[in-house]
C-alpha cells in the first residue's frame, strides 16, 4: 500500500493525544479518538464514551510504545467489555518527534513519529476491518444539521446541545464538530 492509499478503517481508533491523531489520519479513513493522555483517568464521561463506541464500533488501541503508553493501553483494556477492543502496536523505535526538543523518557518514538505505513501495518496486524457498504453509506451529521435542529447557532443552541448530550448519555463538553462526529458514528439523527 502506498502512501497515498487510506486505509478504511469501521473499529474506532483510540490514540492518546491530537498529534497521535493528525498522524493517524494521514494514514487511515476512519474514526480517531483521543484520551488526552492521562486525562481518561479523571473523565467519566470519555470513559463512558469508549464503552458506547466499543460496543457499537469495536475499538483498536493504539498508543505509544513507552510505559505512559502501556498504562494507558491496560486501562483502556480493563474498563471496555471483552471482545471488544483489539490492539495494535507501532515498533518501539529509538528517536525523537520533529516537533519536540528532547526525546522522551525512554527515548522512543510515539505513534506521531512514525511512518503512515506503519501505523497503517499496526492496524492491519491487529485485525482492522473495513466498513461495509452499508456503514460507508451512512450519512455524516454536519453543522449544518445542528443549526437546523437549534443546536447551533441558536439563542438557546449550547442549552439544547447539553440537554441532547446528557438525554444521550455523551459528554457534556463535545464541541459541535465532536458531536456531529459522535452522532454519525453512533447513526443518531435526533429529529
Amino acid at each position: 500500500m502506498s502512501n497515498a492509499e487510506k486505509l478504511k478503517v469501521k473499529e474506532v481508533i483510540i490514540v492518546e493525544g491530537k498529534y497521535d491523531k493528525n498522524a493517524v489520519l494521514q494514514a487511515v479513513d476512519g474514526t480517531v479518538v483521543t484520551t488526552g493522555g492521562f486525562a481518561l483517568f479523571k473523565d467519566k464521561e470519555l470513559r463512558s464514551l469508549l464503552v458506547r463506541l466499543a460496543r457499537e464500533r469495536g475499538v483498536i488501541v493504539l498508543t505509544d510504545s513507552d510505559g505512559g503508553g502501556l498504562v494507558i493501553r491496560n486501562h483502556i483494556k480493563g474498563l471496555l467489555p471483552p471482545g471488544t477492543v483489539r490492539h495494535a502496536y507501532i515498533p518501539p523505535r529509538p528517536g525523537k518527534e520533529p516537533r519536540k526538543r528532547k526525546p522522551g523518557a525512554e527515548g522512543l518514538l510515539g505513534v506521531e513519529g512514525v511512518t503512515p505505513d506503519e501505523i497503517r501495518t499496526a492496524l492491519i496486524n491487529a485485525g482492522a476491518t473495513e466498513p461495509s457498504q452499508t456503514e460507508q453509506a451512512v450519512q455524516p451529521v454536519t453543522k449544518r444539521d445542528l443549526y437546523e435542529w437549534g443546536l447551533s447557532g441558536g439563542v438557546n443552541s449550547a442549552k439544547l446541545r447539553k440537554e441532547l448530550q446528557k438525554k444521550l448519555d455523551l459528554p457534556g463538553n463535545l464541541s459541535a464538530k465532536a458531536l456531529c462526529e459522535v452522532l454519525t458514528l453512533l447513526g443518531i439523527r435526533p429529529v
